[in-house]
């Protein structure tokens, strides 16, 4: 699990988070929603330590954050940044053979090399391995790091949890590899010691896959729930100063903004 608890963040004299507390248990898929300026990928940032509150406290299995090396923390949580773009003409293998670099020190094992040929194949990225990275495409490039990611952390921890922690992870891709991705997270969730965490902005994807949803609003947290405890007209008229009609019906639950 991971948990939050009050935590708050300025930049000068601009508050960013006001003493949000939260927590993501494993076994489900957890998204943070809200407007731009939110304070969405903030927040992940903290949860990554790669932020450090003014308040608040961050912990991992009700260990202190700042208590955790960065070599023991990269072994059992990868990140998806927003910012992925690489300026060397790696091959697309080695670019995912980073995603192993926490768990050798010079050359990778044949543990190593069987978690990118697995999670390659898994994200269907396979018979990019020899392709120059820099000549993909963004979806193609995007498809890449989830494999380099989740190859991180492909193999049980013996330490408790594993985290995957996604900053806006549908950027660049179509409405197939949208779907298929978030399909492929309800797969990796089978695995029970699983925490995911992942910023999305559409609500309907959002709906449609997330089984326990955040919305932040102006650096405060306005929701925290089930999809029909947070995607209401009055969060949704709050955050996004629109007014949603919400279907819900055995499909599921579809908002449609006029």
């Amino acid at each position: 699990m991971i948990q939050a608890n009050n935590i708050s963040y300025r930049i000068g004299n601009k508050t960013i988070l006001k003493d949000i507390s939260v927590s993501f248990e494993p076994g489900k898929i957890n998204l943070i929603l809200g407007p731009n300026g939110a304070g969405k990928s903030t927040l992940v940032k903290i949860f990554c330590n790669q932020l450090k509150p003014q308040e608040g406290t961050v912990f991992f299995e009700e260990k202190n954050i700042r208590d955790t090396s960065i070599v023991e923390l990269a072994k059992v949580r990868a990140v998806l940044s927003q910012n992925t773009e690489l300026a060397f003409p790696l091959k697309v293998k080695e670019v995912v053979m980073m995603g192993r670099y926490p768990h050798f020190s010079v050359n990778p094992t044949a543990k190593d090399e069987q978690a990118v040929q697995e999670a390659m194949q898994f994200f269907d990225v396979e018979e990019m391995t020899d392709r120059d990275y820099l000549t993909l495409s963004g979806g193609e490039k995007q498809r890449v790091h989830f494999a380099r990611v989740v190859s991180q952390i492909w193999y049980p921890s013996e330490k408790g949890c594993r985290y995957l922690v996604l900053d806006e992870p549908l950027t660049f891709l179509d409405v197939h590899y949208q779907f298929q991705f978030m399909h492929k997270l309800r797969e990796l969730l089978k695995q029970q010691d699983l925490v995911i965490v992942g910023v999305v902005h559409d609500l309907n994807l959002a709906a449609k896959f997330a089984d326990h949803l955040i919305l932040l609003n102006n650096g405060r947290l306005l929701a925290t729930g089930t999809k029909t405890e947070v995607l209401t007209k009055d969060n949704m008229k709050t955050a996004y100063r629109l007014e949603p009609v919400i279907h819900n019906d055995e499909r599921g639950m579809y908002l449609f903004f006029e």
